[in-house]
């Protein structure tokens, strides 16, 4: 009986053992993978933002495993849809953290979302780099928040000096999303970088997210006769407001930022309303340089579509957190977030990335020109 019940003891311990091994395995880069958590507008008004970067993370995820993965373990994207709202952005981040226990965090395109998840991830000490957020609080919110796109500040540099060196205009009136954090930044950098330089804003109009009528808007600054209007807002409304523009006789051209970026931006009437308008971003896929030539056909390849500025942001973050990784020879938190500090120039499809001490990627931009609803190369604007 003695040594019946030895045995019985000793297979219960082994069971033990190996069940928490297994369990212990579940957690954060343990076993054969490294969870990564992403949170991403897949529906939603802006979905094309969170499609196009999700894609080029899975371009990544899929390029690091062949290779082998990282410290020897295979990298699996956890992937949570959060609709393209602030709140559901809160619920999902806490499910990757708490749930899945990923040891970083990729997303978001919008600095709103952005904003929403960034104070958990500081809280619970996971590093997040957004592949896109330009508004300069998403980062400040803490340590463990990073970005690989330039800032709003930056941005507003870039097209204050293409309004008035390019385009030659010196009266401009804005048109702003009285409701979204990257509108309302990026036109209050834009105001005072412009003014500062020269130029004069004549006429400031608001509108929220999601309208339909612009017409009093525009209206009000056609009675001020700009020379051009900016209107840092995003694709789902510039279409509109363009359409409106001109059927109410304001013929000037238009401008904004990255948050133009869309497949979407120039379908229907858009094309035609838009032609001859400007925009500031990331990179032009006209770019004859051989990573990003080689990015569109691995691209295309696998998604039988073309990408864009959000296609390459997104994964040039993934690449990044997979380079902090290997450096930190570690899934933990902080030391990925200090080599993550430390980046000075990783070779990117989008330029080299230099995190500067506000977690802030130093990189140019570009300024594209709609011609027949595509988006053509103009001038490279240098940090």
């Amino acid at each position: 009986m003695k040594i019946k019940s030895i045995v019985l003891v000793s297979i219960t311990l082994i069971s033990i053992s190996l069940l928490s091994l297994a369990f212990y395995s579940c957690g954060k880069g343990s076993g054969d993978v490294i969870k990564i958590g992403e949170f991403a507008s897949l529906t939603g008004s802006e979905a094309t933002f969170g499609i196009n970067s999700d894609n080029g993370m899975k371009l990544a995820v899929e390029e690091i495993n062949n290779a082998g993965g990282v410290l020897g373990k295979k990298i699996e994207l956890i992937t949570e849809d959060n609709q393209g709202k602030p709140n559901e952005t809160q619920t999902v981040v806490q499910k990757l953290i708490n749930r899945d226990k990923v040891v970083a965090i990729l997303g978001e395109v919008a600095s709103s979302r952005s904003k929403a998840a960034a104070p958990l991830c500081q809280q619970n000490k996971i590093p997040m780099i957004t592949p896109a957020s330009t508004n300069p609080e998403v980062t400040a919110i803490g340590d463990y928040i990073f970005r690989v796109c330039f800032i709003d500040p930056f941005q507003a540099t870039v097209m204050s000096k293409f309004a008035l060196n390019s385009m030659k205009v010196k009266k401009v009136a804005l048109l702003i999303d009285q409701r979204n954090a990257y509108s309302t930044g990026l036109a209050e950098s834009f105001k005072k970088t412009f003014v500062e330089m020269g130029g004069e804003i004549i006429e400031e109009q608001k509108y929220s997210a999601g309208d339909k009528d612009f017409k009093a808007q525009l209206t009000a600054i056609k009675y001020k006769n700009p020379e051009a209007v900016f209107i840092p807002g995003y694709y789902t409304d510039v279409g509109l407001i363009a359409i409106q523009a001109r059927e109410i006789g304001i013929n000037v051209p238009l401008f904004g930022g990255d948050g133009w970026e869309s497949e979407k931006l120039t379908e229907g009437k858009a094309k035609d309303a838009l032609e001859g308008c400007f925009f500031s971003t990331h990179l032009s896929m006209d770019d004859p340089s051989p990573l990003v030539q080689d990015f569109i056909k691995k691209y295309r390849t696998k998604f039988n579509k073309e990408p864009d500025a959000m296609s390459v942001l997104g994964y040039d973050a993934a690449m990044l957190m997979f380079d902090a990784i290997k450096r930190a020879g570690s899934t933990d938190g902080d030391k990925i977030r200090q080599e993550l500090a430390k980046t000075k120039d990783f070779k990117s499809v989008s330029g080299n990335i230099t995190i500067n001490e506000q977690r802030n990627a130093v990189k140019p931009a570009v300024v594209l020109e709609i011609k027949d609803g595509k988006f053509k190369y103009k001038e490279t604007i240098a940090p």
